[in-house]
């Protein structure tokens, strides 16, 4: 009867088919570490004071830190005095890039963080829970002598998060706290050459407004975007892979269309996997080097949850179809107890990313960390997809475990056998553990090189040769999962291959009512694969 390819492949060649894999799982590994510059690059910024006395300026002129029409410049704070000049006549100006530098859409995006240099001051220290009040304008233009244009223009409030390690005495007035570096600003796309940032700080009595927060001497931004090196590498690897899978996926389909059965779970389940990987594939990212598409992160984030919520369905499912008894099989609404907590799951995280990156379609200053009760939805949709990760992987577990003390348990039935069915069945039963190792390898050398990405200086140097580490894990878990999913539609695709008649069920050296069960996956034409048939028990027992 037809059985699935890595039922029906040999020893030797599902090695070969292993080799190969293998060899492109390398390649991948080495053109993040080798070919790519790293992922992304950190800037730092350093703010100039401008001054600027006329009213409601921040709608009628724009303040530049350098250039021909840079702006009127104080050094620091106490230059301020002498002159009469305000603290809300103050504006902090950043010019993104540097000099003589431009921004470019193979960037892809921009985050900036924030860094407050807050001084002591014995007449002005920092309150508790004491929250600056920034009035924020962000402006762009594409030539150096056009005019600005305003891209955004918001009051942006973040709490202050300070220490004073000194005694608060006036010998030590004038040192500097110590203070959290604050979230400020992302953009999910770089349509343009340069931008600008002017930032107030207005102070209000009465409303206390910009009133207990110590003496702000300067605004220090960092900005953090891609390479657009590495954004070319990663392009290149989109769409290389994304034919690849689509071929495999098309052609698995073809297999499964052709057989006179309607397709069974297992075989849904891996090719809505492919779908999703295809998904992730399509390298739609090409569009926003000529499109200001800002919320190509959002969707990035959306494809990707889609994707991971597929890959966990299918571990389950996967593992369940080995396991469970002939009248639960085939059926998605017995695994309600474990997909759940995936859907669950994904349901939190995506109203997280909704409430984050989404809002920051408008407002690119907003975090949804910067409030209370922001802080604390936020944190209760983390917890919530936490503990539903903790469930499923608990059940997960549990059903590795089951399969396989199930197929242990049935291999003292093997000796019974004809010598060469019996090698047949110990080559099913040695693939199946193998692809099953295959997976916990591919999840552990994901959470492996994460961690490593994490704790290195984010390359290594060999001799002569330098080794971008976090390139490589990007280039190389992302090429890994392509090809688990690629050996997936493969290996578990209908054989065209038949055994005689000679290999039928009298051959096994096992009665009828002694059926085995090894529970499988895939039902063919004729009924159960041969693992299955090797390994079902009687519902009954």
């Amino acid at each position: 009867m037809a059985g699935a390819i890595i039922e029906n492949m040999s020893t030797k060649k599902l090695c070969i088919v292993g080799g190969i894999l293998l060899v492109f799982q390398i390649i991948a590994f080495l053109v993040g570490g080798l070919i790519a510059p790293g992922p992304t690059t950190a800037v730092s910024y350093m703010s100039v004071k401008c001054v600027d006395v006329r009213k409601n300026h921040h709608k009628t002129k724009w303040l530049m830190p350098w250039g021909p029409n840079q702006c009127d410049k104080i050094r620091d704070i106490e230059e301020a005095i002498p002159r009469e000049i305000e603290a809300n006549d103050i504006v902090f100006s950043v010019h993104i890039p540097l000099p003589s530098m431009e921004m470019s859409p193979w960037f892809q995006f921009m985050l900036f963080i924030l860094q407050l240099d807050i001084a002591f001051k014995l007449n002005n220290q920092i309150r508790e829970n004491a929250e600056v009040s920034m009035d924020v304008s962000l402006a762009y233009r594409d030539d150096m002598f056009a005019e600005w244009t305003e891209m955004a223009h918001e009051r942006v409030p973040r709490k202050l998060k300070c220490t004073f390690t000194s005694p608060k005495t006036p010998e030590y007035e004038g040192r500097y706290y110590e203070c959290d570096v604050l979230p400020f600003m992302e953009i999910g796309s770089v349509a343009h050459k340069y931008y600008l940032l002017n930032i107030r700080l207005p102070v209000n009595e009465k409303k206390k407004i910009n009133v207990g927060i110590g003496e702000i001497k300067d605004i220090q931004l960092v900005g953090i975007h891609q390479n657009g090196g590495f954004t070319k590498v990663w392009f290149a690897m989109k769409t290389f892979l994304t034919p690849s899978i689509f071929i495999i996926m098309v052609w698995y389909w073809r297999r499964i269309t052709m057989m006179s059965r309607p397709p069974v779970l297992l075989e849904k389940v891996i090719f809505a996997l492919g779908i999703s990987m295809t998904f992730i594939n399509i390298p739609v990212e090409w569009f926003s080097i000529g499109f200001d598409w800002t919320w190509m992160l959002l969707f990035g984030d959306i494809r990707q949850g889609i994707f991971y919520a597929m890959l966990l369905s299918f571990w389950i499912i996967f593992c369940g179809e080995h396991m469970m008894d002939q009248h639960e099989r085939n059926h998605i609404a017995g695994y309600w107890k474990q997909v759940g907590p995936i859907a669950v799951g994904s349901f939190c995280l995506f109203i997280f990313d909704m409430c984050e990156r989404g809002v920051q379609l408008t407002n690119p200053f907003y975090s949804i960390w910067t409030t209370d009760v922001g802080t604390e939805l936020a944190m209760a949709f983390i917890i919530v997809a936490g503990i539903c990760l903790c469930l499923y992987f608990l059940f997960l577990c549990f059903m590795v475990f089951q399969v396989f003390r199930n197929i242990g348990g049935k291999q003292s039935s093997l000796p019974a056998m004809s010598k060469v069915r019996r090698l047949h069945y110990e080559g099913l039963i040695f693939r199946f553990k193998f692809l099953m190792l295959i997976t916990l390898a591919c999840a552990a050398m994901t959470v492996i090189f994460f961690i490593v990405s994490q704790v290195t200086e984010g390359h290594w140097k060999w001799g002569g040769v330098t080794v971008q580490v976090n390139s490589a894990f990007f280039t190389g878990i992302y090429g890994m999962w392509n090809l688990y999913v690629f050996a997936l539609m493969f290996l578990y695709a209908p054989s065209h291959k038949n055994y005689g008649e000679d290999q039928s069920n009298g051959d096994l050296g096992v009665h009828s009512g002694e059926e085995l069960q090894l529970t499988t996956t895939i039902t063919h034409v004729d009924g159960p694969t041969e693992i299955y048939k090797l390994t079902r028990k009687e519902a009954q027992e």
